[in-house]
């Protein structure tokens, strides 16, 4: 990762290099005042340099609080007092890394995008990791084993809070931009990637009854995409006077809605109705005169 100073003196270059660029194709354009539009989109870019690498030396900060606050097994410590010196730097970095964790948590909170929620979660689960590690060693005292016990339990209630924060969000997320979607196959998919979300929550915490209840309201949304879908189709071919096509779609429909999970009740008032439509098509067809098909 390179240098602060040198990251700096690239960001305000880059800034610099936007700035004239941009000054002097607005010069060429005939804009009366160039260096408005050039300074506000080479200010952006700084402050957008400046930002990223504010967020990347904070998550490696962590990773780095993370894998260090663990002695390595093999370490031979010859007296007491290096004994002592490992034991408290170790107790310290996890205190860092758990300080470090709460401060994304909170900041998890205010950002616009749900992967900020899962970001903390990882983080999370390397710290449970590395803190379990520590206390099989077995070379902490009884009252710093305590202290990081009770950091687990702070942090186990983070990391199922940010796991079930992101997975909320980001199928809420998908299945809005689902039901935005035009085209049917747009919509299951996007659709199904909101149950992949839910799913992936579910391997971690399997008996969480939020989980379970958006996927299956998910569920139904993607049968209800495909049973209307076929009934579009069936009512499209009996306006054209496609009685038996139209009662082949119907039957489509049928299927979907049978197979699908959907509540019972949903499910026998879709069948009645759709079994009334089917009726009467074949009445229809019964009436004496030609099948255009």
């Amino acid at each position: 990762m390179p240098s602060s100073t040198g990251y700096l003196i690239a960001a305000v270059a880059a800034s610099i290099a936007l700035f004239f660029a941009l000054w002097w194709m607005l010069i060429v354009g005939g804009d009366e005042a160039p260096w408005v539009p050039a300074g506000l989109a080479a200010s952006v870019l700084l402050l957008v340099m400046l930002s990223a690498r504010e967020v990347v030396l904070r998550r490696a900060w962590t990773r780095y609080l993370l894998e260090n606050s663990i002695p390595k097994n093999s370490a031979r410590i010859s007296n007491d007092k290096p004994h002592s010196a490992t034991k408290s730097y170790s107790t310290s970095m996890h205190a860092a890394a758990l300080a470090t964790i709460q401060k994304q948590s909170a900041e998890a909170e205010t950002a616009s995008s749900p992967d900020y929620h899962l970001d903390v979660f990882h983080l999370c689960q390397n710290y449970l990791e590395s803190t379990e590690q520590a206390l099989r060693a077995n070379n902490l005292s009884p009252e710093k084993r305590n202290a990081v016990r009770r950091g687990q339990e702070r942090v186990r209630t983070l990391e199922k809070y940010h796991l079930l924060t992101w997975a909320r969000d980001s199928s809420r997320i998908l299945t809005h931009e689902a039901q935005k979607r035009v085209r049917v196959s747009d919509k299951i998919e996007t659709a199904n990637r909101a149950v992949e979300c839910l799913d992936s929550a579910l391997k971690v915490l399997p008996e969480a009854p939020e989980l379970n209840e958006s996927k299956l309201a998910i569920r139904e949304f993607i049968a209800s995409v495909k049973v209307a879908h076929w009934v579009e189709l069936a009512e499209r071919a009996a306006f054209k006077a496609h009685y038996r096509r139209a009662i082949d779609r119907y039957k489509d429909a049928l299927f979907y809605l049978e197979r699908e999970s959907v509540k019972e009740d949903v499910r026998i008032a879709g069948a009645e109705r759709i079994d009334r439509e089917i009726e009467l098509l074949r009445n229809r067809l019964k009436l004496p005169h030609k099948d255009p098909e």
